[in-house]
């Protein structure tokens, strides 16, 4: 192969990769003018939930929040492969947003469709993807408040007695924000690795639902899917978001989404969270 013929390959391959990359940092808002970045409260159909994290395509930008935030039956029906969901195109509210965001992926429908069996995989694959309208991705910045990050995906669950960091936004706060910064630590994993329990100070509550979840590094790990009664009271329940992502990635045409780093450096500062809140 000659050294031209490399070169253009080259410049082929690097277009085509710049192409599909999420935008760069200096294409998103400041973080501190942002109206729309992770920990904004999302509202499905009267079904308030809190996002987790951006994600982005080449087909546009998304909020991440849980499956289970579209649900239409009980709040004791968890099993993502036969409980009920509101279809893909549903309208979402986005706190922070001109426009609602629509509902484009959600595990739970994926897993049906595709007759998903694995106990543990149909118990916390509780991932939903929500597009934002064009006219607010200008306002969108990807950092946590407070803690910044996250500086990546992490490659799996956090181990058990790590401390973790996370952002709930419940409306049963009555807009109180300090109490949105959350630290805690994992107690345990489940046995396939898709669900990890964690305790914080203060629990994840109703509404704290899909929350995102980030280990002692920052990398983001976790989707808050539960709120524990047994065997670890007050404790949360937490989907993986690594084999969320890659059951996504396999089973749609999601394919090339991919989470977005903040623009701000991480820092597991918990006090300097809740006084910046």
């Amino acid at each position: 192969m000659t050294r031209r013929l490399i070169a253009i390959l080259a410049t082929a391959a690097a277009l085509a990769a710049a192409a599909f990359a999420p935008s760069a940092a200096s294409a998103w808002a400041p973080a501190d003018q942002a109206t729309v970045h992770p920990g904004v409260q999302t509202v499905t159909e009267g079904a308030q939930c809190t996002s987790n994290f951006i994600f982005q395509d080449a087909s546009g930008t998304y909020l991440g929040q849980a499956a289970h935030c579209s649900g239409t039956g009980a709040a004791t029906d968890t099993d993502g492969c036969d409980s009920g969901s509101l279809p893909i195109g549903t309208p979402v509210e986005i706190d922070g947003a001109s426009r609602p965001g629509t509902l484009v992926y959600n595990s739970w429908l994926t897993m049906q469709a595709k007759h998903e069996t694995d106990e543990e995989t149909c118990a916390y694959n509780d991932l939903a993807l929500v597009k934002i309208d064009p006219a607010d991705v200008g306002n969108v910045n990807p950092s946590v408040p407070g803690f910044g990050g996250p500086t990546g995906l992490a490659g799996a669950a956090a181990a058990s007695g790590e401390t973790v960091y996370t952002y709930g936004n419940s409306s049963l706060r009555f807009g109180v924000t300090k109490l949105s910064p959350k630290q805690g630590v994992v107690v345990d994993n489940s046995p396939g690795g898709w669900s990890t329990d964690v305790y914080t100070a203060t629990p994840g509550i109703p509404g704290d639902s899909g929350s995102g979840f980030m280990s002692s590094t920052g990398q983001a790990f976790g989707v808050l899917s539960t709120v524990q009664i047994a065997p670890l009271a007050a404790s949360n329940g937490v989907g993986t978001l690594p084999l969320e992502l890659a059951y996504m990635h396999a089973n749609s045409s999601f394919t090339g989404t991919q989470l977005v780093p903040g623009t701000e450096p991480f820092n597991g500062d918990l006090l300097g969270a809740i006084a910046g809140a």
